[in-house]
C-alpha cells in the first residue's frame, strides 16, 4: 500500500499497488473520488484481522468496498481499499429459509434467489438489489421501497460475525462473545454501557433519539441502539449496523427473513396537485398498501417523453399534477382481493384526474413501475456529457411532506436546476431527487454549496433527516452535529473512539469537523466515448460481467478510459502510458462483448461498443484485409477450421496442444487459439439450399459454428436436430442459396473488422431477401440469432425480415405437433447471453420442462464468455466466468446438460466435464417414436 512516506506495502499476495487496480477501484456510484494507495482482496476474516494489525502499525487507514453502489462517498479511500466482493460471497440458507447467513460480497439479488425456493426474502429491499451487497446493506442500514423501518437491516439482523479494528474476531451469536471481548477489548463493552447510562439520564437526548429514529434515518451512528438494548453486546452489534465501515468489518451477517408475497396489484393514481396527493397519504397508508411512491409534475413530464409511457400519463395535460404509484401485496389471490375491496372507500374519496385501475397483470405492472424506475434513467441520460449526476436522499415526517416538496421545487428554480425531479417513498416521507453538476466549473461548485446549505436548513427545520437510506458518507458528515446537537454528536465521537481508538477505519466518513469536507475530493467525468459518456458508475453492470473476477468489469473499463483521459489532460504521460498498456489485455482482450452489461444498466450502456471500437482502432490494414478475405471465402474457411479440429482430435492431445502453445508464444494469444482435448471434432457441412417459400413456415439459417464444431459424442448437433424435428412435426423450411458461405457477422463485428463486416452483411441481406422475406428467419445457435438481428437492424432493413431463435420457433411451431415419448430426468440448463437478449430464456426453459422431470437453472448462471473465439484465445476467461455456475451444476448431479449455442455448450462442457448439448437435441431424442 505504500504510505505517503513510501513505506513498504503490507506483505500479501492479495494486495496490489498497480496503477490500474487502484484507479479503477477509486470510482464508485458516488460523486467522490479518492485514489487508494493500495487495494487488498483478503480471502477470509483472518486476513482482514492481519490487515488491521498491519495498518495500525504503519498508521495507514482502511476502507471497505464491495458492490460500489453507495451514493454518499463512504466507499472511497486514499489509504488501503479492501475489496470484499471476490472472496466473501458465501450464502447459507437455514431453518427452511427463516434465516440466512451471508457474507458481505453476496448481492441482495443472489441471496434472495436462494431464499426464493423457500418463499422468503431479505427484509431490506433497495432498488440497487442487482448489485448492492450484504456488506453495504449492513454498513448503510439499507431499507427500500417497501420495508420502511420495520424490516430494514437494523430490525432483521440476528447476529454479526465481526473483525474489530484491534484485530479481534467475534461472533455476536457466540455465548462466549462477552467473555472474549472482556479479555481482548476490555474497555469496549463497559464503555458502551456507560454511554447508555448517560443517554438514559438525559431527557433531551432520549427525546431527540426517539424523534429522529421514528422515521428512516441513516445520519450518524444508530444511537437508538443505546435505548433499544440493555445488553452492551447487543448495543455493539446494532451500532455496527449503519456505521459505514467506520467501526468494524462485517465478515458475515445472519438475517431473519420475511415472507415473499407473490400476489400484487398496482395502480398509478394521478391527482391534480401536490397538495391533494400528500393529503391523501394518511388514508392510503392506513389501507396497508405495501408501497406508495410519489412522482411530482416534473417527473410526469419526464415520463411522458418515454415511448412506452402508460396511456393515463401520455394523454395527460400536465400542470401541477402529482402521481402516487400504489401497490398492494398479499400471500394469496383471495387476500389480495380482500385488500383491494377494503381500500375502495379510500380510493372513492380521492380527487383523481383519471379513474384508479389496479392491475395484476405482470406486464402492465412492470410498465407502471418503469415509470418510477425510468426517472433515474431519463434524467441521468439527458444530462450533458462530462457532468456528474447526484441522486439525493432526505426524509421528513409524512405530515411535513407538502411544504418540503414545495420549498424544494422552489430551491431548484432559485439555483437553476431546471431538470431536477422529485420522487420517492411517500409513505415513509422519504424523497429522492437528482441534479447534475460540472465540478470542474467553480461557478457550479459554488452553486452546489449554496444549494446544500439551503437544503440542510429546509430539512432540519421540518424535523427531518438529511439522509434516509443512502448513508451519511462524506456528503453529509459535516452536518451530523447540526442535526443531532452537541450532546449526541459527542456521544457519537466517543463511540468511534471506543471501537477504533487509532482512527484507522474510513476517516472522513459519517463524522467530520471540517464544514467544507463535503466539497473535497469531488469526481470529474471527462468525455471519452459517446457509447459510455453517460455512465454514472452505478455498478449495476458488474455482477453479471464474465470477466469480473479475472480482469475488469464494464464500469471499470469505462473508468479506465476516463482515468487515461484525465492523465493526458494533466500531462501525466507516464501514468497515461501505464494505464494504456494495461488496457490491452485487461479491457480489450478479456472482454466477452456479450452485452449483458446493457441488460443491467439503467441507461442501457453496452460497454462492448466501447471495446469493439478500441479493437477497431488497434486492428491494422493486414488484419482487416485477412478478415475481409475470410468474408469472401467463408465456406472454405469454416470447413478448414472443422477439418483442423478433426485432425487434432485424431492425434495424441499433447501434439496439437503443444503446437498451438508454441504458435501462441510466437504470434501472440490474440492470433492463435489454444487447443485442448475438451474441444470436439469438426462438424458437418451445412445442409443444401432448398424448400418452397409458398408452403414453408420459416427460413432456416443454419449456423456456421455447426460446421466448425461438431456435436458431443453420441449427439447429432443442433442443425440435424432441427431438421428432424421439423420433418417429424410436418413443418417445412426454406434454406437460402449460398448459405454455406454466410455468417451472422458476429466474428467481424466483435473484433471491429469493419470491411469484412460490411461485406458479410451485404451478402447475408441479399440472400435473406431472396429466400422468402415474408417468413421468419430461424437460426439454430442463439448467438447467431442475435447476430442476425443486429445485422438487420444495423442495415436499417425492412421490418419484414424477422429473426427468431430456434428455441422460440420450436416452442411455437414444433412442440405443439410433437409427442413426448420418454421423460429425461433432471436436466441442467445453461441460459446464454444471447437467449437473454432475444427474450428466449423462457422458451429454453419451456422446452426442457416439456421433456424433463426437473429443470435445474443455476442461481449463479451467467455468460460463459466463450464469445465465439474468446474461449479459444483466452481460456482463462471462460474458466473464470463459469466457475460458480459449474460448481452449482456439479452439485446438482443432473442427468442431462443443455444450452442453446454450440460454443456455450463447449464452454460449459469444459467447466463441468459434463457433455452439454443443444436443447433441440434433447427435444429430438425425447420425441423419437
Amino acid at each position: 500500500m505504500p504510505a505517503p512516506d513510501s513505506q513498504t506495502p503490507i506483505a500479501s499476495p492479495e494486495i496490489s499497488v498497480r496503477a490500474s487496480d487502484r484507479r479503477v477501484r477509486a470510482h464508485d456510484a458516488s460523486h467522490y473520488l479518492l485514489v487508494p494507495q493500495a487495494v487488498a482482496e483478503p480471502r477470509d476474516a483472518d486476513e482482514v484481522a492481519a490487515l488491521f494489525v498491519a495498518a495500525r502499525e504503519r498508521g495507514t487507514t482502511v476502507t471497505f468496498r464491495s458492490g460500489g453502489t453507495s451514493l454518499s462517498g463512504q466507499g472511497v479511500s486514499g489509504g488501503l481499499l479492501v475489496d470484499t466482493r471476490k472472496h466473501f460471497r458465501r450464502t447459507t440458507v437455514e431453518d427452511e429459509g427463516r434465516t440466512v447467513r451471508a457474507e458481505p460480497g453476496a448481492t441482495v439479488r443472489q441471496v434472495n434467489a436462494r431464499l426464493a425456493r423457500s418463499g422468503r426474502k431479505l427484509g431490506p429491499d433497495p432498488a440497487s438489489e442487482i448489485a448492492c451487497t450484504v456488506g453495504g446493506v449492513v454498513a448503510n442500514n439499507s431499507s427500500g421501497m417497501a420495508c420502511g423501518i420495520v424490516d430494514n437491516a437494523y430490525r432483521t439482523i440476528e447476529s454479526l460475525s465481526l473483525v474489530l479494528p484491534s484485530g479481534t474476531r467475534v461472533d455476536t451469536a457466540d455465548p462466549r462473545a462477552t467473555e472474549l471481548l472482556a479479555e481482548r477489548d476490555p474497555g469496549l463493552l463497559p464503555g458502551l454501557g456507560a454511554l447508555r447510562e448517560r443517554v438514559l439520564a438525559s431527557p433531551d437526548a432520549i427525546a431527540r433519539i426517539r424523534q429522529q429514529f421514528s422515521m428512516k434515518n441513516t445520519m450518524g451512528y444508530g444511537v437508538n441502539a443505546l435505548l433499544d438494548f440493555e445488553d452492551p453486546l447487543a448495543i455493539l452489534e446494532h451500532l455496527v449496523i449503519g456505521s459505514e465501515g467506520t467501526l468494524a468489518f462485517v465478515a458475515e451477517a445472519r438475517f431473519r427473513t420475511v415472507p415473499v408475497r407473490p400476489h400484487a396489484a398496482t395502480a398509478l393514481l394521478v391527482l391534480p396537485s401536490l397538495s391533494t396527493a400528500t393529503a391523501a397519504l394518511p388514508a392510503l397508508v392506513a389501507t396497508g398498501a405495501a408501497t406508495i411512491e410519489l412522482l411530482d409534475a416534473t417527473s410526469l413530464r419526464v415520463a411522458q417523453r418515454a415511448p412506452e409511457a402508460p396511456r393515463q400519463i401520455a394523454e395527460l395535460d400536465i400542470e401541477a399534477h402529482t402521481a402516487l404509484l400504489v401497490e398492494f401485496q398479499a400471500d394469496s389471490a383471495e387476500n389480495l382481493s380482500s385488500a383491494l375491496v377494503a381500500a375502495e372507500p379510500v380510493l372513492a374519496d380521492l380527487t383523481l384526474t383519471v379513474p384508479a385501475a389496479f392491475t395484476r397483470d405482470s406486464a402492465e405492472r412492470s410498465a407502471l413501475w418503469q415509470v418510477r424506475k425510468g426517472l433515474y434513467t431519463a434524467v441521468a441520460g439527458a444530462r450533458p456529457a462530462g457532468t456528474t449526476g447526484l441522486l439525493e436522499d432526505i426524509v421528513v415526517p409524512v405530515e411535513r411532506l407538502l411544504p418540503v416538496c414545495e420549498r424544494l421545487i422552489a430551491l431548484f428554480a432559485v439555483h437553476g436546476y431546471d431538470d431536477a425531479v422529485i420522487f420517492g417513498h411517500a409513505k415513509d416521507g422519504n424523497l429522492h431527487f437528482m441534479i447534475s453538476e460540472d465540478f470542474e466549473d467553480p461557478a457550479q461548485l459554488a452553486r452546489y454549496a449554496r444549494f446544500t446549505d439551503d437544503l440542510v436548513e429546509l430539512v432540519l427545520a421540518q424535523g427531518g433527516s438529511l439522509k434516509a437510506e443512502h448513508g451519511t458518507g462524506r456528503i453529509m458528515a459535516p452536518f451530523v452535529r447540526r442535526q443531532y446537537g452537541d450532546e449526541l454528536y459527542g456521544i457519537m465521537r466517543e463511540i468511534k473512539a471506543l471501537f477504533d481508538p487509532d482512527g484507522i477505519l474510513n476517516p472522513g466518513v459519517l463524522l467530520s469537523d471540517d464544514p467544507d469536507s463535503y466539497l473535497h475530493h469531488l469526481k470529474r467525468t471527462p468525455s471519452v466515448h459517446e457509447a459510455v459518456d453517460l455512465c454514472v458508475e452505478c455498478g449495476y453492470c458488474e455482477p453479471g460481467c464474465p470477466s469480473r473476477d479475472l480482469t475488469l468489469t464494464p464500469r471499470q473499463r469505462i473508468v479506465l478510459e476516463r482515468e487515461i483521459a484525465e492523465a493526458e489532460a494533466i500531462g501525466d504521460r507516464a501514468l497515461s502510458a501505464e494505464l494504456a498498456a494495461d488496457r490491452r489485455y485487461r479491457s480489450e482482450q478479456s472482454c466477452a462483448v456479450d452485452g449483458m452489461c446493457a441488460v443491467a444498466c439503467p441507461l442501457s450502456i453496452n460497454t462492448g461498443d466501447l471495446v469493439r471500437d478500441l479493437r477497431a482502432r488497434r486492428a491494422g490494414p493486414l488484419a482487416n484485409g485477412l478478415w475481409d478475405l475470410a468474408a469472401r471465402a467463408w465456406a472454405p474457411a469454416t470447413r478448414a477450421g472443422g477439418a483442423a479440429l478433426s485432425v487434432a482430435a485424431a492425434l495424441p492431445e499433447a501434439l496439437p496442444r503443444g503446437a498451438t502453445r508454441v504458435a501462441r508464444a510466437v504470434l501472440g494469444s490474440e492470433a492463435v487459439p489454444e487447443y485442448d482435448g475438451a474441444l470436439p471434432r469438426g462438424g458437418a457441412r451445412r445442409p443444401a439450399p432448398g424448400g418452397d417459400p409458398r408452403t414453408a413456415a420459416a427460413v432456416f439459417f443454419p449456423a456456421c459454428i455447426g460446421t466448425m464444431f461438431g456435436p458431443e459424442d453420441g449427439g447429432i448437433g443442433a442443425t440435424e436436430a432441427l431438421l428432424r424435428l421439423a420433418e417429424r412435426a410436418g413443418v417445412e423450411l426454406v434454406i437460402p442459396q449460398g448459405v454455406d458461405g454466410l455468417c451472422c457477422g458476429t466474428p467481424w463485428h466483435s473484433k471491429g473488422m469493419e470491411a469484412g463486416s460490411e461485406r458479410m452483411s451485404e451478402r447475408v441481406l441479399g440472400a435473406l431477401r431472396t429466400a422468402a422475406p415474408s417468413l421468419p428467419i430461424v437460426s439454430d445457435a442463439s448467438a447467431c440469432s442475435e447476430g442476425l438481428r443486429s445485422l438487420i437492424a444495423g442495415a436499417g432493413d425492412p421490418a419484414e425480415l424477422r429473426v427468431i431463435d430456434s428455441t422460440q420457433f420450436a416452442v411455437r411451431h414444433l412442440l405443439p405437433r410433437l409427442t413426448v415419448t420418454r421423460r429425461l430426468g433432471r436436466v441442467a440448463v445453461h441460459r446464454t447471453c444471447s437467449t437473454t437478449h432475444l427474450g428466449a430464456n423462457d422458451d429454453l426453459d419451456a422446452l426442457v420442462s416439456a421433456v424433463a422431470d426437473e429443470a435445474i437453472v443455476p442461481v449463479d448462471w451467467g455468460c460463459c464468455a466463450f464469445a465465439g473465439d474468446r474461449g479459444l484465445l483466452h481460456p482463462e476467461l471462460t474458466a473464470s466466468a463459469t466457475a460458480r455456475e459449474a460448481a452449482e451444476v456439479l452439485a446438482a448431479e443432473a442427468d442431462w446438460h443443455v444450452s442453446a449455442n454450440r460454443t456455450c455448450e463447449i464452454g460449459m462442457t469444459r467447466a463441468t466435464g459434463a457433455p452439454y448439448r443443444h436443447v433441440l437435441e434433447l427435444l429430438e431424442f425425447a420425441t423419437r417414436p
